[in-house]
C-alpha cells in the first residue's frame, strides 16, 4: 500500500473516532454518560367515567341544606353563624362526635343516611335540632328564638363616661341553690350588641374599678335588638397630699378610702390617686413616711374632683407591729 493511501486511512479512521465519541472516552474515561433507569410506570386507564361510583365519593350522600332565623317571621341570617354536625350517640368517653362544621350563612353538608344532631350558634344565642337523613336531599330552618342587646350607662344628669371605664356583665335572671347567679358573659364593651336568646337577664354595670355598680334586669325579645342605659350616681376624684393648700403632691404616699362604717373601698400608693366612687360619704387616708393624715369627704354624683389632704391637720404618728401609736410599752 502506498504512503499517499496509508495516509487516507489514517485521516478517516481519526474522523471515524470523533463521529462514535469513542475518541473523547478514551481521553476521559470518566465522564461518560450513566445509563438511565426509567421508573415503572403503572398501567393509565384510557377513560375514567366521571358518574362511576368510585369516582364520586359523595354519590351516596344525600345534601342537607341549613339555614337560621332570629324569629319565625324573620329573614335568613346571612352571616356570623356557626353551625356544628354531631353523632347522636355518645362515644367511649361520654363525648358527642363533633362529625363537621361550618361558619357564615345558610351552608350545606353532605351525609349518609341515618340520625344527626345539628347545632347552631349565633353569638351566645343557639339551638339544637335532631335531623334524620335518607338519600334525599333535604333542606332545613332553625329558629333561634333570639335577639341582641346594646348596653351602655350616662352619669347622673345625662354626664358621659369615658368608655374606657365603663364595663358590664351579663347574668342568668334567676339564683342557684347557693342564691347565686350564674355569669354569662363578662366584661362586655359598652355599644357593642351582644346576641342571646330571648329571655330576661340580670346586667352589672362597673364604672371604674371601686364601688361604682348598678345592677338592674332587661328582656330580650326575638328578632329586636333591646338598647338599655343605666344611670350611675357616682364621680371621680384625684387626691393628694399636699403641706399647703394648693401645694405640690407629696410623693410616696400610702391612701385608703374607706366608708364611714370602717369598710376598705380602695388602697393604692402614689403622689396622685384617682378613684370613682359612688355617691355616699367616706374618710380618706394618707399615710406618709411615719404621719398619717385623714379627712372626712361627701362624693357627690357627677360632681367630679381634685381633693386635697392637707399634711398639717388631722395628724397622727403611724404605729409599727406590737407598737402603739401614743408611746406606751410594746405589747406582748
Amino acid at each position: 500500500m502506498g504512503s499517499g493511501k496509508h495516509r487516507q486511512l489514517l485521516v478517516a479512521l481519526g474522523a471515524s473516532l470523533f463521529a462514535t465519541g469513542a475518541w473523547a472516552q478514551t481521553l476521559t474515561p470518566d465522564m461518560g454518560t450513566p445509563e438511565l433507569k426509567m421508573p415503572a410506570i403503572p398501567s393509565i386507564n384510557e377513560y375514567a367515567n366521571p358518574k362511576a361510583p368510585a369516582n364520586k365519593p359523595l354519590a351516596n350522600e344525600a345534601e342537607l341544606v341549613m339555614s337560621a332565623k332570629l324569629a319565625e317571621n324573620g329573614e335568613n341570617i346571612g352571616r356570623g353563624l356557626v353551625w356544628r354536625v354531631f353523632s347522636p350517640e355518645p362515644d367511649a368517653d361520654g363525648k358527642l362526635r363533633l362529625l363537621a362544621t361550618s361558619k357564615g350563612g345558610t351552608t350545606a353538608f353532605n351525609l349518609e343516611p341515618g340520625s344527626y344532631l345539628v347545632h347552631v350558634a349565633f353569638g351566645r344565642a343557639g339551638a339544637t335540632k335532631r335531623i334524620t337523613m335518607t338519600r334525599a336531599k333535604r333542606n332545613e330552618t332553625m329558629i333561634l328564638d333570639a335577639g341582641g342587646v346594646k348596653l351602655n350607662a350616662v352619669l347622673s344628669g345625662g354626664g358621659r363616661i369615658p368608655q374606657d371605664q365603663l364595663r358590664f356583665s351579663i347574668y342568668e335572671d334567676h339564683e342557684d341553690s347557693t342564691g347565686e347567679r350564674a355569669l354569662i358573659i363578662p366584661d362586655v364593651k359598652p355599644e357593642s350588641v351582644v346576641r342571646l336568646n330571648a329571655g330576661t337577664y340580670q346586667i352589672v354595670s362597673n364604672y371604674g374599678t371601686a364601688n361604682a355598680v348598678i345592677r338592674a334586669d332587661i328582656r330580650v325579645e326575638a328578632g329586636k335588638i333591646t338598647e338599655a342605659n343605666v344611670e350611675h350616681r357616682a364621680a371621680q376624684l384625684t387626691m393628694k397630699l399636699v403641706r399647703e393648700t394648693g401645694g405640690e403632691a407629696l410623693a410616696d404616699t400610702a391612701w385608703s378610702v374607706l366608708t364611714t362604717s370602717g369598710d376598705i373601698v380602695r388602697e393604692s400608693v402614689g403622689a396622685f390617686a384617682s378613684i370613682v366612687l359612688a355617691e355616699g360619704e367616706y374618710i380618706i387616708i394618707a399615710k406618709n413616711k411615719d404621719k398619717i393624715y385623714q379627712r372626712d369627704f361627701k362624693v357627690v354624683a357627677g360632681r367630679n374632683q381634685d381633693v386635697e389632704v392637707v399634711a398639717t391637720d388631722g395628724a397622727s404618728a403611724a404605729s409599727t407591729p406590737n407598737q402603739p401609736a401614743g408611746g406606751d410599752e410594746p405589747l406582748d
